[in-house]
């Protein structure tokens, strides 16, 4: 109920202004995760919007930045110090901000005008409808219905996503064995690619940042599907390794081009295809929203497997959060 009052807060307050551009702002798998917001803010508005890693922004802050803003930041912890500048940057500028964390008591939710937090635990259950992905696309949808009134679809969604704790563990139990496969046969592997288009590329980025690069130590690449054929292609070989996530959004077409090809000349190559995923009783038109969260619970358990059978576990850390940097 928390949740939903600070949401309510939030569009509140964005009725009450003139939006004419939109920015996200945040870092790696904060950045990621506010990142598909700019694929359906496109889609579905007028309104211009971009994405930020927090300390571009600070440091080439777009001249269209003002009272005219709605500028949504995000950590996990809240304790971020480039996007709290950020933060605070934009509310300097007479932007309302939205700030995005676990704690409703952090420097982030302290920097921004509005807070929107969600539960969080490594020990316990959280439910899920609660918790960090499902808020993020509860804001989204909010969003899109205040901005964009004429349409009941965001209603619809907003309506179905209540269920998303059922749909997840039905997917993740689905994906199970083949999570774990994955793991067992790239377990030795020193790189492995990944590739995805629209709203799913930015999954792809955080998987390989976060759960590759940062948790497992292994050297990845986050490859957009369309941009394969203009470089990257040139590196694929038998023994190459691919994680390509198959789209249901407008941009499929962009996957499966990248699939007919990498499937000729990778032995190695791991489809997660989204028109695999169960949706029990979403609607069709809302099914490629619903798929980006069913697609990032996957792909974190894929990780989970490769780091078991690498015997690497995904909280061991060389640099972040030892030192100084």
């Amino acid at each position: 109920m928390e949740h939903q009052k600070e949401l309510d807060k939030i569009i509140q307050t964005v009725q009450e202004r003139d939006i004419e551009n939109i920015y996200l702002v945040a870092c790696g798998g904060s950045m990621a995760a506010l990142a598909p917001m700019e694929y359906y803010f496109d889609r579905e508005l007028a309104i211009p919007c971009k994405v930020y890693t927090s300390n571009e922004f600070n440091y080439r802050s777009p001249l269209a930045l003002g009272q005219k803003s709605l500028v949504i930041t995000r950590s996990h912890s809240g304790t971020t110090p480039e996007t709290v500048r950020a933060c605070e940057k934009a509310r300097e500028a007479g932007a309302l901000t939205i700030a995005m964390s676990m704690l409703g008591d952090s420097p982030l939710a302290e920097a921004g005008e509005l807070c929107l937090t969600y539960d969080y635990s490594k020990t316990e259950k959280v439910d899920l409808y609660e918790g960090d992905s499902a808020l993020a696309y509860r804001l989204l949808l909010s969003l899109l219905r205040c901005l964009k009134p004429e349409s009941e679809k965001f209603t619809r969604a907003l309506e179905q996503l209540k269920g998303i704790e059922s749909i997840i563990e039905k997917n993740r139990e689905k994906f199970r064995d083949e999570a774990d496969s994955f793991g067992k046969a790239l377990k030795r592997e020193s790189i492995i690619y990944t590739m995805s288009s629209g709203p799913f590329y930015p999954e792809m980025y955080a998987w390989t940042s976060c759960l590759m690069m940062e948790m497992q130590w292994v050297h990845s690449n986050a490859i957009h599907s369309g941009e394969y054929f203009h470089g990257p292609f040139e590196i694929t070989d038998y023994d190459v390794p691919f994680l390509l996530v198959r789209g249901n959004a407008a941009t499929r077409f962009l996957d499966d081009r990248a699939i007919r090809f990498a499937q000729k000349y990778s032995e190695k190559l791991y489809v997660i295809d989204a028109d695999n995923f169960i949706y029990e009783d979403i609607d069709e038109d809302l099914k490629e929203i619903f798929a980006l969260i069913i697609c990032g619970k996957i792909l974190r358990d894929y990780a989970e497997a490769l780091a078991d059978h690498r015997g690497h576990p995904t909280s061991v850390r060389r640099y972040m959060w030892r030192m100084e940097y």
